[in-house]
């Protein structure tokens, strides 16, 4: 897979192509069934399959005053979409430019005369163009118009529920990782570097790896988590506390402060991925480290339990 950043690259498409449209932000099961069809209908019309989406969410930038948190970052749609066959992942710079881009602009411009698609794959609700006044009414017109084929996925439903970006955000912040991990297809999860910290838990017996996670993802709500932690390309079984320390006077910003079940390896300085697979409980302000390392033992058990250890 190929990945482009438009921003960057005045890279044509040679190839009559297959686009898949769409914001994508979470590669969910809806996104997945989006680009499987985009994928196998390309490959059975000799098509390159292209993903065409953008490297900021576009409500950032259209309407700044009410920030949109991803739940996927550019590295790690990479890295998932990487295990597909698609030949080509496109980002697109979203700027206010290009937010004022006529729908008719956009197809003519953009998708047929750049790309060179010949087949548009997007979502029942895909809008674009200036202020997403294009959508896939629009797009069937125009392909009858510039000969391309578009196909409109409908949307999945998991319990009578439309799967979708805005649930699935909703469901991480209120930190119900079942109904995550059902929307997803994956658990959650957070990526960065080991930092030093406070050592707070080498002091109390439990030494933790933490990081802080970049502001635009979202995060699970403050809380003790269930978590797995992928270290060198292994998985270990963890349990990870999402919030601020206030046991210890609390700290400015958000931290992911994971202990690793049996690990006693120095990790600080190393890129590190957290999965969140259960919420154990809310984050509490203990009266006493007592308090807290008791809980901590508990918390432990419970995990092992999971584990099965």
């Amino acid at each position: 897979m190929k990945v482009i950043y438009g921003a960057e690259s005045n890279y044509n498409f040679i190839k009559p192509t297959g686009v898949g449209l769409g914001n994508f932000d979470g590669l969910h099961i809806g996104h997945m069934a989006l680009i499987d069809k985009l994928i196998k209908e390309s490959e059975l019309n000799s098509l390159d399959s292209v993903v065409y989406t953008f490297s900021k969410h576009p409500e950032n930038i259209i309407r700044k005053e009410l920030f949109t948190p991803l739940i996927t970052s550019t590295h790690k749609k990479v890295e998932l979409l990487e295990k597909t066959r698609l030949n080509y992942l496109y980002f697109e710079k979203f700027d206010e430019n290009f937010s004022r881009m006529q729908p008719e602009e956009f197809v003519k411009d953009i998708l047929v005369g750049k790309f060179n698609m010949r087949l548009a794959v997007a979502g029942f609700n895909y809008r674009f163009g200036y202020r997403g006044q294009g959508d896939t009414e629009l797009l069937h017109k125009m392909g009858n118009e510039l000969g391309f084929k578009v196909i409109v996925i409908e949307p999945i439903m998991l319990e009578e529920e439309v799967v979708s970006s805005t649930r699935i955000r909703s469901y991480i912040l209120e930190g119900d990782m079942d109904r995550v991990f059902a929307f997803l297809g994956r658990h959650y999860s957070v990526a960065g570097k080991v930092e030093k910290g406070r050592r707070v838990g080498n002091t109390i017996g439990f030494p933790t790896a933490n990081i802080y996670p970049e502001e635009y993802l979202v995060l699970p709500s403050n809380g003790v988590y269930i978590t797995k932690t992928l270290i060198d390309g292994k998985m270990h079984p963890s349990i990870s506390n999402i919030g601020n320390n206030p046991t210890f006077g609390g700290l400015d910003k958000i931290s992911v402060e994971t202990y690793i079940l049996d690990f006693e390896k120095s990790i600080y300085g190393k890129e590190i991925e957290v999965f969140f697979i259960s919420k154990l409980r809310g984050e509490i302000k203990f009266d006493s480290v007592k308090e807290l390392t008791d809980q901590i033992e508990k918390d432990i058990e419970i995990a092992k339990k999971y584990f099965g250890s």
